[in-house]
């Protein structure tokens, strides 16, 4: 019996630094959802297929199996049995998996796949409708999120701290705008799970956030 940890919320609530200390503190594999849309991005890439041929992705969809593994504690990620972990982080496969990922037959595959590694694998998986859409099933879910002008403050902190100058408002109106989008799209909207356990981070540190899943998921997981 695999153990799954689904954890949803909206952009900025910290999903993904949350989830990768969780997997690691629980030995788990943490699903990097995003980073299963870029290799599918480079399956179509390769193929030469244009992102507004939805048609041919859609029938392209049947042939790509897309793999997560760990190697010396680093994520790699197989598409068709290559590793193209390098790869992941070009323009080229981030702008083709921002297009295709509207595409109702690129989303019914990947959460195929995703389903798939759950049930083999001890996964923490985060997104946006993993405890609703993805894996209903989770033993233990988490609506991770924090007030629209934290996760602003430290969008800007971050950018500040990198050296980009930015405009806290407009970060903030930003946030609530794909709050929104997020919300009341059409396929699997953001929404808190019924059985999901609400976590407000506003006035957390990470390492608070972090002890306080690992706390519940101590619980559930026997």
């Amino acid at each position: 019996m695999s153990y799954n940890l689904a954890i949803d919320g909206p952009a900025g609530a910290g999903k993904s630094t949350i989830a990768k200390k969780v997997a690691k503190k629980l030995s788990f594999i943490y699903v990097d959802t995003g980073a299963m849309y870029r290799a599918m991005g480079i399956f179509f890439c390769d193929l030469n297929i244009g992102s507004d041929e939805e048609e041919k992705i859609s029938e392209a969809c049947s042939k790509v199996e897309i793999q997560i593994a760990y190697e010396n504690g680093e994520q790699q990620v197989f598409l068709n049995g290559v590793n193209v972990t390098g790869r992941l982080r070009t323009e080229e496969a981030g702008n083709m998996a921002s297009s295709i990922s509207i595409y109702p037959e690129v989303r019914k595959k990947l959460v195929e796949l995703q389903k798939n590694m759950a049930a083999s694998d001890n996964v923490v998986m985060d997104g946006r409708d993993i405890g609703t859409a993805v894996l209903p099933s989770a033993q233990l879910k988490i609506y991770l999120t924090a007030s629209t002008h934290v996760r602003a403050l430290r969008r800007w902190n971050e950018l500040n701290a990198k050296g980009i100058e930015s405009n806290l408002d407009a970060i903030e109106a930003d946030i609530a705008d794909r709050d929104y989008r997020d919300m009341h799209r059409e396929i699997s909207p953001l929404c808190q799970a019924e059985d999901a356990v609400f976590l407000d981070t506003s006035d957390m540190t990470i390492d608070q956030v972090t002890d306080k899943i690992l706390e519940l998921a101590a619980e559930r997981f026997h």
